[in-house]
C-alpha cells in the first residue's frame, strides 16, 4: 500500500513541472512575438519616471540645505537681527512718571513735659504737717501741696498784731497832749517850741503805727508761705516730700508740675534733616510699648547743633495723653514739605563706587547707565530727585547682571 501512495504523489509533481515550464515556454514565447517598438516605449517610460525621481530627490536636498544653512548662518544682516533679538534677555521695565510725595523725616527722642514747673519751699521752711496730693492728680493754680508747721509763727504774727495796738495807743495819747497845748498857746502858758516838740512826738507815735502793721502784714505773709502751693493748673509729675520732714528755701525741689498737662517729644534729627523743617509742621509720634500715634507739632527748633553727633532737637508738642509719660521713648514721624519727583522701586536703584545709577532701555532696546540722586523713602518706593524726568523706560530688576549696550527685551510693568 505505501509504494502505491509515493508512485501517485510523484505523478503528480510531474504533471505540475510540465504544465510550468508549459507557461514559461508560453510566456517567452510571448514577449518574443511582441514588437520592438513596443518594447522600446517601455523602457523609455520608466526611464522618465527614473529621471523625474532623482529631480525630485535633488530639489528636496536642495531645500534641506538652503533651510540648514538660513537655520545656521543667520540668514543675512535681517535674520541675525531677528536671532539675536530672539536670544536677548527678556527684563521688566517702568515707566514711572512724576508723582507728589509727602517728605517725611523719622527720629526718636524723650517724652518730657512742654513746661515743667518745679515746685519747692518758698518761705522760711518747717516741718512738713501733711502732704494732701499724689502724683499723678490734677491740681488747680492756688492748690495746696504741702502745710508746714506754724505754731511759732503764729504766736509772733500775734506779737505783731499786739504791737500795732500799742503803737495806737502812743499815737492817740501824743495826738491829745498836742491838742491840749494848741489850746494853752493863746494864754502864753505853752512856748512855740513846746507845740513843735508835741508835734514830732506824735508824728513818731503815728510812724510806728504804720511800722507796727508792716511787721505783721509781713509776719502774715511769710506764714502764708509755710504752705506749699501750686502755680498754676497742671498735672502733678513728681512727689518728693513726706509729712514729718523738715524742709527749707535750701531743699530743692519738692514736687514737679506739668503745666496743663502738656507733653512734648524732644525728638533728635541729623543736622541735614533739621534743616528741612519748619515750626508748625505735624508729627506723628508712637511711644515704646504701644501702637498708638499722637499728633503733635514742631513748635520749636534747636538753634545750635551737638558738636558730637551732629543732630539738633526738634521739639514736637502734644496734648495730655495716659500713654505720653516723661522720661519715656517714642519715635516720630515728622512731615517735611512735599516733593514732586519719580518714584521707582528699590530693586531699580543700584549703587557702586561712582554713587547711585539706574539703567534705562532706549527705542534701540539697548541698555544705557544713568546717574540719580535718591530723596525721600515711601512705602510706594524711593523718589529719585535728579537724572530722571519720569519718561524713561527704568529697568526694575536684574540691572546688576546686565551692561550699559546691551541689546534687551522691554516688557513694560506698572511696578509693584
Amino acid at each position: 500500500m505505501a509504494p502505491r501512495r509515493m508512485r501517485s504523489g510523484g505523478g503528480r509533481t510531474r504533471g505540475n513541472l510540465r504544465a510550468m515550464n508549459y507557461e514559461t515556454t508560453v510566456e517567452t514565447q510571448t514577449r518574443e512575438e511582441v514588437p520592438p517598438e513596443v518594447l522600446g516605449l517601455e523602457d523609455e517610460e520608466r526611464r522618465a519616471r527614473s529621471r523625474r525621481r532623482l529631480i525630485i530627490a535633488a530639489v528636496a536636498l536642495v531645500v534641506l540645505l538652503a533651510v540648514l544653512y538660513y537655520a545656521f548662518s543667520g540668514g543675512g544682516d535681517a535674520a541675525d537681527a531677528g536671532a539675536s533679538e530672539d536670544q536677548s534677555p527678556v527684563v521688566s521695565v517702568i515707566s514711572p512718571g512724576r508723582g507728589t510725595v509727602q517728605g517725611t523725616i523719622n527720629a526718636t527722642g524723650t517724652l518730657a513735659a512742654r513746661r515743667a514747673m518745679p515746685v519747692g519751699v518758698v518761705g522760711e521752711g518747717g516741718r512738713v504737717v501733711s502732704v494732701p496730693v499724689e502724683a499723678g492728680q490734677w491740681v488747680r493754680a492756688g492748690q495746696i501741696l504741702a502745710v508746714i508747721d506754724r505754731s511759732v509763727q503764729i504766736q509772733q504774727a500775734e506779737s505783731a498784731e499786739a504791737n500795732i495796738q500799742v503803737a495806737n495807743a502812743d499815737a492817740e495819747l501824743a495826738q491829745a497832749n498836742l491838742d491840749r497845748a494848741l489850746k494853752l498857746v493863746a494864754r502864753g502858758f505853752i512856748s512855740k517850741a513846746d507845740i513843735d516838740r508835741l508835734t514830732a512826738t506824735r508824728d513818731a507815735a503815728v510812724a510806728r503805727v504804720r511800722v507796727a502793721e508792716a511787721q505783721y502784714g509781713e509776719r502774715r505773709a511769710r506764714n502764708a508761705q509755710l504752705n506749699i502751693v501750686a502755680p498754676a493748673a497742671g498735672l502733678l509729675l513728681e512727689r518728693k516730700v513726706e509729712p514729718g520732714q523738715v524742709v527749707s528755701p535750701g531743699t530743692g525741689e519738692l514736687f514737679s508740675i506739668a503745666k496743663d498737662g502738656e507733653m512734648e517729644l524732644l525728638a533728635e534729627v541729623g543736622e541735614t534733616e533739621l534743616a528741612k523743617l519748619a515750626v508748625g509742621v505735624t508729627a506723628e509720634v508712637t511711644p515704646v510699648g504701644t501702637g498708638k500715634a499722637f499728633t503733635g507739632q514742631v513748635w520749636q527748633i534747636a538753634p545750635v547743633i551737638d558738636e558730637q553727633d551732629r543732630q539738633g532737637t526738634a521739639r514736637i508738642a502734644l496734648a495730655y495723653a495716659p500713654e505720653l509719660r516723661p522720661g519715656g521713648f517714642a519715635s516720630a514721624v515728622i512731615k517735611s514739605g512735599t516733593v514732586v519727583a519719580p518714584i521707582l522701586p528699590e530693586s531699580a536703584i543700584l549703587n557702586d563706587e561712582e554713587g547711585s545709577y539706574v539703567y534705562i532701555v532706549g527705542k534701540d532696546s539697548k541698555v544705557a547707565r544713568r546717574a540719580v540722586k535718591s530723596g525721600i523713602v515711601t512705602a510706594e518706593g524711593i523718589t529719585v530727585i535728579e537724572g530722571l524726568d519720569g519718561t524713561e523706560k527704568v529697568v526694575m530688576r536684574a540691572g546688576g547682571f546686565l551692561s550699559p549696550g546691551e541689546v534687551v527685551r522691554p516688557r513694560l510693568t506698572k511696578g509693584e
